[in-house]
Protein backbone atom coordinates (compact mmCIF):
# COMPACT_ATOMS: atom_id res chain seq x y z
CA UNK A 1 0.00 0.00 0.00
CA UNK A 2 2.83 2.56 1.06
CA UNK A 3 4.60 1.42 -2.27
CA UNK A 4 1.44 2.70 -4.58
CA UNK A 5 1.29 5.77 -2.21
CA UNK A 6 5.05 7.61 -2.93
CA UNK A 7 4.31 7.04 -6.70
CA UNK A 8 1.05 8.84 -6.82
CA UNK A 9 2.17 11.21 -4.33
CA UNK A 10 5.39 11.77 -6.52
CA UNK A 11 2.29 12.12 -9.49
CA UNK A 12 0.59 15.17 -7.46
CA UNK A 13 2.85 16.95 -6.66
CA UNK A 14 4.78 17.00 -10.01
CA UNK A 15 1.28 18.26 -11.16
CA UNK A 16 1.34 20.96 -9.06
CA UNK A 17 4.57 22.05 -9.80
CA UNK A 18 3.62 22.32 -13.10
CA UNK A 19 1.10 24.35 -12.33
CA UNK A 20 2.40 26.68 -10.37
CA UNK A 21 5.92 26.79 -12.35
CA UNK A 22 6.94 29.87 -13.56
CA UNK A 23 5.12 30.91 -17.13
CA UNK A 24 7.23 30.80 -20.30
CA UNK A 25 9.86 33.30 -20.47
CA UNK A 26 8.79 35.40 -23.62
CA UNK A 27 5.81 35.50 -25.91
CA UNK A 28 5.81 33.04 -29.16
CA UNK A 29 8.62 34.57 -31.86
CA UNK A 30 5.74 35.00 -34.25
CA UNK A 31 3.56 37.28 -31.72
CA UNK A 32 6.49 38.98 -30.08
CA UNK A 33 5.61 41.70 -27.34
CA UNK A 34 7.62 44.59 -27.02
CA UNK A 35 7.68 47.40 -24.15
CA UNK A 36 8.20 50.96 -25.57
CA UNK A 37 9.94 53.33 -22.44
CA UNK A 38 9.60 56.92 -23.17
CA UNK A 39 11.04 59.39 -21.00
CA UNK A 40 8.22 61.90 -21.41
CA UNK A 41 5.46 61.30 -23.98
CA UNK A 42 4.06 65.52 -23.03
CA UNK A 43 7.04 66.53 -25.63
CA UNK A 44 5.25 66.25 -29.27
CA UNK A 45 8.17 64.71 -30.81
CA UNK A 46 7.92 61.26 -29.07
CA UNK A 47 4.19 61.23 -29.38
CA UNK A 48 4.85 60.62 -33.40
CA UNK A 49 7.36 57.95 -32.27
CA UNK A 50 5.13 56.15 -30.52
CA UNK A 51 2.50 56.48 -33.67
CA UNK A 52 5.25 55.05 -36.15
CA UNK A 53 6.61 52.74 -34.10
CA UNK A 54 3.44 50.92 -32.85
CA UNK A 55 2.15 51.11 -36.63
CA UNK A 56 5.38 48.90 -38.00
CA UNK A 57 5.61 46.58 -34.50
CA UNK A 58 1.90 45.81 -34.96
CA UNK A 59 2.64 45.58 -39.08
CA UNK A 60 5.44 43.11 -37.94
CA UNK A 61 3.35 40.78 -35.81
CA UNK A 62 4.51 42.30 -33.07
CA UNK A 63 2.49 43.94 -29.85
CA UNK A 64 3.62 47.05 -28.09
CA UNK A 65 3.43 48.15 -24.10
CA UNK A 66 4.23 51.79 -24.52
CA UNK A 67 5.17 53.46 -20.68
CA UNK A 68 5.57 57.16 -20.34
CA UNK A 69 7.89 58.31 -17.55
CA UNK A 70 7.22 61.59 -17.47
CA UNK A 71 9.90 63.02 -17.38
CA UNK A 72 11.20 61.02 -13.93
CA UNK A 73 13.88 59.00 -14.17
CA UNK A 74 12.62 56.73 -10.84
CA UNK A 75 9.26 56.11 -13.01
CA UNK A 76 10.79 55.31 -15.85
CA UNK A 77 13.22 52.52 -13.64
CA UNK A 78 9.52 51.37 -12.31
CA UNK A 79 8.31 51.06 -15.38
CA UNK A 80 11.37 48.69 -17.06
CA UNK A 81 10.95 46.87 -14.10
CA UNK A 82 7.29 46.56 -14.64
CA UNK A 83 8.33 45.24 -18.71
CA UNK A 84 10.73 42.87 -17.57
CA UNK A 85 8.01 41.09 -14.83
CA UNK A 86 5.61 40.85 -17.82
CA UNK A 87 8.53 39.07 -19.85
CA UNK A 88 8.42 40.83 -22.69
CA UNK A 89 10.42 39.75 -25.62
CA UNK A 90 12.28 43.04 -26.39
CA UNK A 91 12.55 46.79 -24.41
CA UNK A 92 13.23 50.09 -26.20
CA UNK A 93 13.97 52.62 -23.99
CA UNK A 94 14.45 56.24 -24.36
CA UNK A 95 16.12 57.24 -21.30
CA UNK A 96 15.29 59.94 -19.30
CA UNK A 97 18.49 59.91 -17.75
CA UNK A 98 20.95 58.13 -19.63
CA UNK A 99 23.43 57.05 -16.68
CA UNK A 100 20.68 55.85 -13.98
CA UNK A 101 19.75 52.43 -16.00
CA UNK A 102 22.79 50.29 -15.49
CA UNK A 103 20.78 47.76 -13.22
CA UNK A 104 17.78 47.92 -14.29
CA UNK A 105 19.22 47.19 -17.83
CA UNK A 106 21.16 44.05 -16.01
CA UNK A 107 17.86 43.13 -14.65
CA UNK A 108 16.45 42.83 -18.47
CA UNK A 109 19.34 40.63 -19.36
CA UNK A 110 19.41 38.47 -16.71
CA UNK A 111 15.77 37.65 -18.21
CA UNK A 112 16.61 37.26 -21.44
CA UNK A 113 15.21 40.00 -22.86
CA UNK A 114 17.25 42.59 -25.57
CA UNK A 115 17.58 46.07 -24.65
CA UNK A 116 17.33 48.77 -27.16
CA UNK A 117 18.82 52.41 -26.79
CA UNK A 118 16.21 54.60 -28.84
CA UNK A 119 17.84 58.23 -29.91
CA UNK A 120 19.49 58.64 -26.70
CA UNK A 121 22.13 56.23 -25.53
CA UNK A 122 22.03 54.68 -22.74
CA UNK A 123 25.49 54.95 -20.42
CA UNK A 124 27.44 52.68 -18.57
CA UNK A 125 24.92 49.72 -19.26
CA UNK A 126 24.74 46.22 -21.32
CA UNK A 127 22.46 47.15 -24.04
CA UNK A 128 22.05 45.32 -27.17
CA UNK A 129 21.69 47.87 -29.55
CA UNK A 130 21.69 51.50 -30.55
CA UNK A 131 19.65 53.63 -32.89
CA UNK A 132 19.79 57.39 -33.91
CA UNK A 133 20.47 60.17 -35.55
CA UNK A 134 23.78 61.35 -35.95
CA UNK A 135 23.88 63.69 -33.24
CA UNK A 136 26.97 65.35 -33.62
CA UNK A 137 26.38 66.06 -37.25
CA UNK A 138 22.99 67.77 -36.25
CA UNK A 139 25.26 70.09 -34.01
CA UNK A 140 27.46 70.56 -37.24
CA UNK A 141 24.23 71.52 -38.39
CA UNK A 142 23.31 73.55 -35.69
CA UNK A 143 26.04 76.07 -34.95
CA UNK A 144 26.41 76.04 -39.15
CA UNK A 145 23.04 77.24 -39.75
CA UNK A 146 23.65 80.27 -36.36
CA UNK A 147 27.27 81.08 -38.48
CA UNK A 148 25.60 81.03 -41.79
CA UNK A 149 22.88 83.49 -41.13
CA UNK A 150 25.39 85.61 -38.95
CA UNK A 151 28.13 86.06 -41.43
CA UNK A 152 30.39 83.88 -38.78
CA UNK A 153 30.72 86.45 -36.47
CA UNK A 154 29.39 88.08 -33.07
CA UNK A 155 28.73 87.11 -29.84
CA UNK A 156 26.74 83.67 -29.79
CA UNK A 157 25.37 81.83 -26.80
CA UNK A 158 25.07 78.42 -26.66
CA UNK A 159 21.89 77.07 -25.09
CA UNK A 160 22.25 73.83 -24.55
CA UNK A 161 19.84 70.44 -23.49
CA UNK A 162 18.93 68.56 -20.72
CA UNK A 163 22.41 67.44 -18.75
CA UNK A 164 20.65 64.32 -18.09
CA UNK A 165 20.61 63.53 -21.77
CA UNK A 166 23.80 61.84 -23.21
CA UNK A 167 22.36 63.78 -26.59
CA UNK A 168 22.74 67.16 -25.74
CA UNK A 169 26.57 66.83 -25.03
CA UNK A 170 27.18 64.77 -28.52
CA UNK A 171 25.09 67.52 -30.06
CA UNK A 172 27.39 70.43 -28.02
CA UNK A 173 30.44 68.18 -29.96
CA UNK A 174 29.12 68.87 -32.96
CA UNK A 175 28.26 72.46 -32.22
CA UNK A 176 31.76 73.15 -31.31
CA UNK A 177 33.67 71.36 -34.45
CA UNK A 178 31.89 74.37 -36.52
CA UNK A 179 32.50 77.32 -33.62
CA UNK A 180 35.40 76.71 -32.12
CA UNK A 181 38.04 77.51 -35.25
CA UNK A 182 36.04 81.00 -35.22
CA UNK A 183 36.31 81.58 -31.31
CA UNK A 184 39.89 81.13 -32.02
CA UNK A 185 39.65 83.39 -34.83
CA UNK A 186 37.95 85.68 -32.68
CA UNK A 187 35.49 86.32 -35.05
CA UNK A 188 32.81 84.29 -32.52
CA UNK A 189 32.67 85.28 -29.11
CA UNK A 190 30.67 83.12 -26.65
CA UNK A 191 29.05 85.09 -24.38
CA UNK A 192 27.45 82.28 -21.78
CA UNK A 193 26.39 78.66 -22.19
CA UNK A 194 24.08 76.80 -20.44
CA UNK A 195 21.85 73.29 -19.98
CA UNK A 196 18.58 73.51 -20.15
CA UNK A 197 16.54 70.99 -17.69
CA UNK A 198 14.63 68.72 -18.88
CA UNK A 199 14.89 70.53 -22.12
CA UNK A 200 11.70 72.59 -21.02
CA UNK A 201 11.01 75.83 -23.25
CA UNK A 202 10.56 77.71 -19.56
CA UNK A 203 13.61 76.75 -18.41
CA UNK A 204 15.28 78.09 -21.96
CA UNK A 205 13.72 81.34 -21.92
CA UNK A 206 14.34 82.29 -18.42
CA UNK A 207 18.15 81.67 -19.25
CA UNK A 208 18.43 83.88 -22.80
CA UNK A 209 16.29 86.44 -20.76
CA UNK A 210 19.38 86.33 -17.97
CA UNK A 211 21.96 86.36 -21.07
CA UNK A 212 20.25 89.07 -22.52
CA UNK A 213 20.32 91.29 -19.24
CA UNK A 214 23.70 90.35 -19.02
CA UNK A 215 24.88 91.30 -22.01
CA UNK A 216 22.72 94.73 -22.71
CA UNK A 217 20.98 92.51 -25.27
CA UNK A 218 24.25 92.35 -27.54
CA UNK A 219 23.94 88.65 -28.56
CA UNK A 220 23.98 87.48 -32.55
CA UNK A 221 23.51 84.41 -32.28
CA UNK A 222 21.65 81.70 -30.03
CA UNK A 223 22.79 78.22 -30.78
CA UNK A 224 19.87 76.07 -29.40
CA UNK A 225 19.67 72.60 -29.52
CA UNK A 226 16.40 71.67 -29.96
CA UNK A 227 12.66 73.39 -31.01
CA UNK A 228 11.97 73.65 -27.56
CA UNK A 229 14.41 75.71 -26.16
CA UNK A 230 14.41 77.58 -29.50
CA UNK A 231 10.85 78.61 -28.77
CA UNK A 232 11.64 79.33 -25.14
CA UNK A 233 14.80 81.52 -26.57
CA UNK A 234 12.84 83.65 -29.32
CA UNK A 235 10.03 84.31 -26.33
CA UNK A 236 12.83 86.03 -24.62
CA UNK A 237 13.95 87.42 -27.81
CA UNK A 238 10.59 88.93 -28.19
CA UNK A 239 10.31 90.39 -24.79
CA UNK A 240 13.32 92.94 -26.31
CA UNK A 241 11.68 92.73 -29.72
CA UNK A 242 14.40 91.46 -31.10
CA UNK A 243 12.91 88.11 -32.64
CA UNK A 244 13.88 87.90 -35.70
CA UNK A 245 17.13 90.03 -35.99
CA UNK A 246 18.94 87.12 -33.49
CA UNK A 247 19.97 83.95 -35.42
CA UNK A 248 18.29 80.97 -33.42
CA UNK A 249 18.85 77.21 -34.59
CA UNK A 250 16.88 73.97 -33.57
CA UNK A 251 16.10 70.57 -34.21
CA UNK A 252 12.98 68.11 -34.46
CA UNK A 253 11.21 70.31 -36.98
CA UNK A 254 8.22 70.67 -34.18
CA UNK A 255 5.72 72.45 -35.86
CA UNK A 256 5.74 75.41 -33.87
CA UNK A 257 9.52 75.64 -34.81
CA UNK A 258 8.29 75.66 -39.09
CA UNK A 259 6.21 78.58 -38.48
CA UNK A 260 8.66 80.33 -36.81
CA UNK A 261 11.09 79.44 -39.78
CA UNK A 262 8.63 80.40 -42.21
CA UNK A 263 7.59 83.80 -40.39
CA UNK A 264 11.62 84.28 -39.77
CA UNK A 265 11.89 83.99 -36.12
CA UNK A 266 13.84 80.95 -36.10
CA UNK A 267 16.69 80.09 -38.21
CA UNK A 268 16.47 76.68 -39.00
CA UNK A 269 15.90 73.35 -37.44
CA UNK A 270 17.21 69.87 -38.22
CA UNK A 271 14.64 67.46 -39.88
CA UNK A 272 14.73 63.74 -38.39
CA UNK A 273 12.28 61.77 -40.49
CA UNK A 274 11.06 60.48 -37.29
CA UNK A 275 8.62 57.68 -39.28
CA UNK A 276 12.32 56.29 -40.60
CA UNK A 277 14.01 55.87 -37.02
CA UNK A 278 10.90 54.38 -35.28
CA UNK A 279 9.75 51.63 -38.35
CA UNK A 280 13.44 50.87 -38.39
CA UNK A 281 13.37 50.43 -34.55
CA UNK A 282 9.97 48.64 -34.38
CA UNK A 283 11.97 46.09 -37.06
CA UNK A 284 14.80 45.77 -35.55
CA UNK A 285 13.31 45.05 -31.98
CA UNK A 286 11.09 42.30 -34.22
CA UNK A 287 14.54 41.21 -35.59
CA UNK A 288 15.66 40.57 -32.29
CA UNK A 289 12.59 38.78 -30.67
CA UNK A 290 12.29 36.66 -33.75
CA UNK A 291 16.60 35.28 -32.84
CA UNK A 292 17.63 37.21 -36.22
CA UNK A 293 21.31 38.70 -37.04
CA UNK A 294 20.19 42.47 -38.13
CA UNK A 295 22.62 44.75 -39.94
CA UNK A 296 24.36 47.14 -38.03
CA UNK A 297 26.36 50.86 -39.28
CA UNK A 298 28.50 51.13 -36.97
CA UNK A 299 29.52 50.71 -32.76
CA UNK A 300 29.34 53.54 -30.08
CA UNK A 301 30.92 53.06 -26.93
CA UNK A 302 28.88 53.39 -24.08
CA UNK A 303 31.00 53.55 -21.29
CA UNK A 304 30.62 49.67 -20.54
CA UNK A 305 30.73 48.48 -24.53
CA UNK A 306 31.36 49.22 -28.00
CA UNK A 307 27.72 48.96 -28.43
CA UNK A 308 25.89 48.01 -31.92
CA UNK A 309 24.36 51.20 -34.00
CA UNK A 310 22.53 52.11 -36.59
CA UNK A 311 22.51 55.96 -37.27
CA UNK A 312 20.58 57.51 -39.75
CA UNK A 313 21.41 60.66 -41.37
CA UNK A 314 19.32 64.15 -40.35
CA UNK A 315 18.57 67.33 -42.72
CA UNK A 316 18.99 70.46 -41.93
CA UNK A 317 15.84 73.19 -42.63
CA UNK A 318 15.86 76.98 -43.16
CA UNK A 319 13.42 78.89 -45.13
CA UNK A 320 14.39 77.81 -48.71
CA UNK A 321 13.40 74.25 -47.80
CA UNK A 322 11.13 73.97 -45.27
CA UNK A 323 8.60 73.07 -46.99
CA UNK A 324 10.48 69.06 -47.76
CA UNK A 325 7.97 68.48 -43.83
CA UNK A 326 5.10 68.41 -46.66
CA UNK A 327 6.23 66.86 -49.30
CA UNK A 328 7.44 63.70 -46.88
CA UNK A 329 4.18 63.71 -45.68
CA UNK A 330 5.27 64.77 -42.12
CA UNK A 331 3.12 68.24 -41.73
CA UNK A 332 0.49 69.09 -44.45
CA UNK A 333 0.21 72.23 -46.01
CA UNK A 334 -2.53 73.18 -44.28
CA UNK A 335 -0.96 72.96 -40.63
CA UNK A 336 2.03 74.59 -42.02
CA UNK A 337 0.29 77.67 -43.73
CA UNK A 338 1.96 79.44 -46.64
Amino acid sequence: MKQKTLPMMLAVSMALAGVFAAPQAHASKDKPVIGFSIDDLRVERWTRDREYFKAAAEKAGATVSVQSADANEQKQIQQIENLISRKVDVIVIVPFNAKTLTTVVAEAKKAGIKVISYDRLILNADVDAYISFDNEKVGQMQAQGVVDATGGKGNYFLLGGAPTDNNAKILRDGQMKVLDPLVKSGAVKIVGQQWTNEWLASNAQSIIENALTANKNNIQGIVASNDGTAGGAIAALQGQKLAGKVAVSGQDADLAAIKRIKAGTQTMTVYKPIKTIATDAANLAVQFAKGEAPKFTSKMNNGKKDVDTILLTPTALTKQNVDLVVKDGFYTQAQVGN
